[in-house]
């Protein structure tokens, strides 16, 4: 007796998933409760479990796109016997039908070399410079699939004759290109799909404007520099600077509530708490975790945080809840070496503060011109409900608070 394996509910907006990898092989045994797939969905990875213990028949392909409900594979009972499982021995019947079989394959593989491709096809191989009668097709009838286009080798001739020398240029004109120009078509998967639309519809709907400023950042890497061993050794983390980017804006949300508000319909929200999102660059794409009562946390509190939210982003084990719900985010392009971007709202989001890198600048200070660790700071806001005076004020805020780190300690 078999049993269907099936795409679980995921979350109330997800309608579809996409089956990125199966981690056990088509009649391989199974256990109860053992991963048997991985799936993603617009928002998340997730394993997809064995509900009980047998032989596992696969159905849907890695790419597939399901819709929740669709049937993955199967399971036969380990008591049973599986359809492919034994090999009989070969009778001698079988021996001599082995030849026929090569034959007739022999005589398909001619027939898929004069097949015809697809309009689909046909484009692909235009594009890659590919002579359709060089392609086998694996279509009805030997037709040539998109899939087969896409696994076509272009900007090579088939036949090898005796070398021709190459033709001079005319004079002026430009003579060719050297190597090989190829190009490569891979699916979006489905977090990059959501993403892409996400960011379009921020972009369409939201009145999205950037203030600049720029932080000293002297203070806190010499606090960093001088209490950074016995913070690690205190709390077990070190002492980044992501905490007490965290930490101020936290403290200038209380001055400020509307940064961190949101739209819905026609209200306007505020929280009396900060969820704090950090953008993290995983394997799969940026996502976006969130630190939950951010505005309580201590900064060993808040790098504990990080630390476990940017392992399980690298792993692909975030969850839904874990990325959903904040109610302003942080983004560090620094780490990639960017000096000033306009970085875009996480929506429902009004707010986004994005952290470059450090570069030493001559700066004024008390009438001299000295050296010093300098960061830009980009406040990107929603104007409809934040104004212009409060996303400034609220940037000089954190501005100050990061250039006297004592007053995040003492809350003034």
């Amino acid at each position: 007796m078999s049993l269907e394996i099936k795409v679980p509910p995921v979350g109330e907006s997800i309608t579809e998933v996409t089956l990125s990898s199966w981690l056990k092989k088509d009649g391989d045994m199974v256990q109860m409760d053992e991963a048997i797939a991985e799936l993603e969905s617009d928002k998340a990875t997730f394993e997809l479990t064995a509900e009980k213990a047998g032989v596992l028949k696969t159905i849907a392909k890695e790419g597939d796109v399901l819709p929740i409900g669709a049937v993955v594979c199967s399971i036969e009972e380990s008591g049973a016997t599986p359809a492919a499982a034994p090999k009989a021995v070969e009778t001698a019947a079988v021996a001599e039908a082995k030849p026929a079989a090569k034959a007739e394959a022999t005589s398909k593989e001619t027939t898929y070399a004069s097949g015809t491709p697809s309009p689909a096809a046909a484009k692909i191989l235009a594009e890659k410079g590919v002579d359709p009668a060089s392609v086998s097709g694996n279509g009805v009838a030997g037709r040539i699939t998109k899939e087969d286009a896409l696994k076509a080798e272009g900007g090579k001739a088939k036949a090898e004759s005796a070398p021709v020398a190459a033709p001079t240029p005319a004079a002026g004109a430009l003579a060719p290109v050297a190597g090989e120009r190829t190009e490569k078509r891979e699916k979006m998967s489905s977090l990059r799909k959501t993403v892409a639309r996400r960011l379009v519809t921020v972009k369409n709907e939201t009145a999205m404007l950037t203030t600049f400023n720029e932080v000293d950042m002297s203070p806190i890497m010499e606090l960093r520099g001088k209490y950074k061993d016995k913070f690690k050794e205190k709390y077990g983390v070190g002492l980044g600077f992501m905490s007490f980017f965290t930490k101020a804006v936290t403290e200038a949300l209380k001055d400020w509530p509307s940064i961190g508000a949101r739209i819905d319909g026609e209200e306007v929200v505020y929280s009396n708490f900060a969820d704090i999102s950090i953008a993290v660059s995983a394997p799969k794409g940026l996502v976006v975790p969130v630190i939950r009562n951010a505005d309580s946390l201590s900064l060993a509190d808040i790098e504990k945080a990080i630390v476990v939210l940017a392992g399980k982003a690298r792993d692909n084990k975030l969850t839904l809840e874990e990325m959903t719900g904040g109610t302003f985010t942080i983004t560090n392009g620094g780490v990639f070496g960017s000096m000033l971007s306009t970085p875009i709202l996480n929506s429902p989001q009004s707010a986004i503060l994005g952290m470059h890198n450090i570069i030493e600048r001559p700066v004024a200070v008390n009438g001299q011109v000295v050296i010093r660790p300098m960061m830009y700071l980009a406040l990107s806001y929603d104007h409809r409900i934040v104004d212009g005076r409060e996303s400034v004020s609220f940037l000089v805020r954190v501005k100050q608070l990061l250039e006297d780190p004592a007053r995040l300690l003492l809350g003034v």
